[in-house]
């Protein structure tokens, strides 16, 4: 069997626009992981209340515990049973933004505690409150040690893109998916969608190696 990639060729276009949504939901994810994952991860360090904690270690337990399509699914076909309908954009966002931020809650989760807790005990004799302290002795140390595990969730969340065309969202999968309704060449198909995964993953590793290089000069990642 040879392979015809003018499928492929002649819905660029549509490829293209595909590739654009899916990396509109990716940034829209990332936003929201980080700040969602930040948050979460320094209640299970810092938080006094049981409560939050609690509520912070549940939240960690089941995103991490449980497929990232059925939460997806929960979102898109579960909530209009309680009335609440959402786009299928928001749902993919909030499905990759909450999985994601389980996880880098444990990023950040680790590079809090890898600070030496002399670090905080020197701020505080210094006249600072624990929150002063944290914000501005720990938290800058801590964000450095971030960068290497953090590119690899982001290329992840890259990939993990995928699933949303499965929620109707026209991302390159669901583009490509149309395409071979048509055209019945799969294989070709599905190959260029693959390298257009590449091409988006391998662009974020060069870019987080640039920052973490950058980093690196100054002195701030050892």
């Amino acid at each position: 069997m040879e392979l015809d990639f003018s499928p492929a060729l002649a819905g660029w276009h549509e490829l293209a626009m595909g590739a654009l949504v899916t990396v509109e939901v990716t940034l829209a994810a990332l936003v929201l992981s980080c700040l969602l994952g930040i948050l979460i991860g320094l209640a299970r360090v810092n938080s006094k209340r049981r409560l939050v904690y609690t509520a912070a270690n549940t939240y960690v337990v089941f995103i991490r515990g449980t497929p990232l399509l059925v939460q997806l699914f929960i979102l898109y076909y579960g909530l209009p049973y309680f009335g609440i309908m959402l786009p299928a954009f928001v749902c993919g966002v909030l499905g990759m933004g909450c999985y994601s931020a389980a996880y880098v809650s444990e990023i950040v989760r680790g590079a809090v505690i890898s600070v030496d807790r002399g670090q905080m005990e020197a701020a505080r004799s210094m006249g600072m409150s624990a929150r002063q302290a944290m914000r501005l002795v720990v938290l800058p140390q801590a964000l450095v040690r971030m960068v290497p595990p953090l590119a690899n969730e982001f290329i992840s969340l890259i990939k993990n893109s995928a699933l949303v065309s499965l929620v109707t969202i026209h991302d390159v999968m669901h583009e490509g998916q149309k395409i071979i309704s048509v055209s019945y060449r799969s294989l070709e198909i599905y190959l260029a969608i693959a390298l257009i995964y590449l091409v988006l993953t391998s662009a974020t590793m060069l870019l987080l190696r640039k920052v973490e290089d950058r980093l690196r000069a100054g002195g701030m990642v050892q």
